[in-house]
């Protein structure tokens, strides 16, 4: 798969190079990217070593994500299109490598992945297990029964909360801070839809099963309780429409809210 072999043949080449820039980090580097095999492999060797507890230890836990990893289709397509899609989002990002050895919100994201996979293998408990040593490690919570398209990226990450019925399509981007919720105690599905392209903004919290439509933005500090169009950009407590045919993401400032 070309895809594969361009990202994958980058990321060593940058891990050689930062290699011989910290020769210290060497050990860390081989063990974790230079002896993989792919970047599934590495992913799962760089997350279980951070995740690991008292109750499974690294190489358990490496077990279970690779098994996940392999177990279900097209994770290492979706693992891919994450980290180029944080290559071209994020401007402090200029290598593939960086997410994967130093990003916690795409670290939390492919912990999802394999808990995505393990619960809908009737594996709740470990599932389980992965959220919650997520959520502790990396400040991320994902219930493992969201769906989240490929190509998504939570940057910075700390406090972002998804709910168990949230819906998240390709190329989407999150803030730190960001709530995916429900309203109240109803059952059935309860959390947003967030159509591709969307951007959501740091501290934002979008509440029930609303729609956050293709490319709209969702400004930083919004409250958002209906349905947000497509190329709409949004923003206040609670959100109000500031304008229609937004600027692509690229040229959208935050600030710019006219509040």
């Amino acid at each position: 798969m070309q895809m594969s072999s361009k990202v994958w043949s980058a990321i060593k080449e940058e891990v050689a190079l930062r290699i011989a820039a910290e020769p210290s980090l060497e050990k860390f580097l081989t063990n974790l990217v230079l002896k993989q095999s792919s970047i599934s492999s590495a992913t799962a060797a760089i997350i279980s070593s951070k995740i690991r507890s008292n109750a499974l230890a690294s190489d358990e836990i490496n077990t279970f994500i690779k098994d996940a990893y392999t177990r279900c289709a097209n994770i290492e397509e979706k693992l891919e299109a994450d980290l180029e899609f944080f290559k071209i989002m994020d401007p402090a990002c200029q290598y593939y490598s960086t997410p994967l050895l130093f990003y916690k919100g795409f670290l939390a994201v492919s912990t999802y992945r394999a808990a995505h996979c393990l619960w809908n293998h009737d594996r709740h408990t470990m599932a389980l297990f992965l959220q919650n040593r997520a959520s502790e490690v990396f400040g991320v919570d994902i219930h493992p029964a969201a769906h989240i398209a490929e190509g998504v990226m939570i940057d910075h990450g700390t406090g972002v909360v998804i709910g168990e019925t949230s819906v998240i399509e390709a190329n989407v981007s999150i803030f730190q801070g960001v709530t995916l919720g429900g309203r109240g105690f109803s059952s059935g599905k309860r959390h947003p839809n967030i159509k591709k392209g969307a951007s959501i903004f740091a501290s934002s919290t979008i509440l029930g099963d609303i729609t956050v439509g293709e490319r709209a933005v969702v400004a930083a500090g919004s409250l958002v309780l209906k349905d947000v169009g497509a190329n709409t950009s949004v923003a206040g407590i609670p959100a109000k429409i500031i304008s229609k045919n937004n600027l692509p993401t690229l040229d959208w400032d935050p600030g710019d809210s006219a509040l």
